[in-house]
């Protein structure tokens, strides 16, 4: 969700000003997922790499998480939204882990759009987490190594309960995945959009997926 940064600028607005219009946009993207058939929408939130940033902003940034879980959680219940969280969500603020962990109880029943978002998470390291665990079980020896296959390692992933991804949507004109599911990305399909993410709309979601939904997906088979 690329842009906010960029969008503020442009109306010589503070950077946290692109950020609120950025929840903005998730909540119109949100809404407008299951009208359009989309199951599983999964929104990059935070990454591991955006502690980088200058630490006011990623302040602002998590106040503003908990501002959207504490004002949404109650529209998400109703519209029977279930929330699940990937990345190292937990060592985030204990308040705002206290919060997650609400919003997580209040939606698990739900079966409407599963809303996963990605806290504290970078692919790299969560391969890196899952090649550790895996390892752990060969120590341990309740695993032999030469049983060891693809759905092994996929079983240890942040999205073990979560379909592969279908399409990647990228905002504000970037042509690059920034460690985003890049084990789950390995067949999905990549759309880009110069949109800034704050002015993401309905429109922009139906035309990426009727762009999806042209394209012939091979994996790899011819």
């Amino acid at each position: 969700m690329d842009g906010n940064g960029r969008w503020a600028r442009q109306r010589r607005l503070p950077r946290v000003a692109g950020h609120r219009a950025g929840i903005e946009a998730a909540r119109r993207v949100v809404r407008a997922a299951p009208e359009i058939g989309i199951g599983t929408l999964t929104l990059y939130a935070f990454s591991s790499e955006n502690w980088r940033r200058p630490a006011e902003e990623v302040s602002d940034l998590m106040g503003l998480l908990l501002t959207y879980v504490r004002s949404e959680i109650d529209e998400l219940a109703a519209a029977d939204v279930r929330l699940s969280y990937i990345g190292e969500w937990r060592q985030l603020a204990p308040d705002i882990v206290a919060e997650l962990e609400r919003a997580l109880e209040r939606t698990q029943r739900n079966r409407g759009l599963h809303l996963v978002v990605a806290l504290n998470y970078g692919a790299q390291q969560e391969i890196v987490r899952a090649v550790r665990a895996v390892a752990a079980e060969v120590a341990a020896g309740r695993l032999a190594p030469h049983a060891i296959d693809r759905a092994t390692l996929e079983a240890h992933l942040d999205t073990a309960d979560i379909p592969p991804v279908d399409l990647v949507i990228r905002s504000s004109g970037e042509l690059r995945l920034s460690n985003f599911l890049l084990w789950q990305c390995a067949y999905a399909e990549l759309w880009f959009t110069p949109v800034l993410w704050p002015d993401f709309d309905e429109i922009v979601l139906r035309e990426a997926a009727e762009a999806f939904a042209r394209r012939e997906r091979r994996f790899g088979g011819r």
